[in-house]
Order: structure tokens, then sequence, then C-alpha cells
């Protein structure tokens, strides 16, 4: 398993992302957008992945660690 390198405000932020994505992705597809609602879908898995586990790839990728914060 990675390590982690999400911490503290950094999680709280993408767990409150994640949750706003999901509200907006069932909003849009009860209007019947769909696109745009499964664009939100994903992107509320990948910040609740985040919130989650307290790893990022992307974070791993560029060097950036916000577990001291």
């Amino acid at each position: 398993m990675a390590t982690c390198n999400v911490g503290g405000t950094d999680r709280i932020v993408r767990g409150v992302l994640a949750v706003g994505l999901t509200v907006l992705a069932a909003l849009t597809f009860r209007s019947g957008r769909r696109v745009t609602g499964l664009l939100a879908l994903v992107g509320a898995i990948g910040f609740g992945f985040n919130a989650s586990t307290g790893y990022c790839g992307l974070n791993d990728a560029l060097g950036i660690d916000t577990t001291d914060e």
C-alpha cells in the first residue's frame, strides 16, 4: 500500500468536494444532463477516494505531501 500523502485540511476539503459533486451529479442526472452528471460523479468518486484513503496519485507524481499541515 502507498503511504499517505493527503492530510488535515486537504482531506476535509476533498471530502466536502466529494459530497458537493455527488449532490451535483444527482441533480444533473434528474434534469437529464447525463454527461455533466457522469463527470460530476467521476470527480466525486476521485475526491472521495482521496479523502477516505489519504492517498492521491497526482500528489505522489508531483512530490506533494500535505500530511504535515
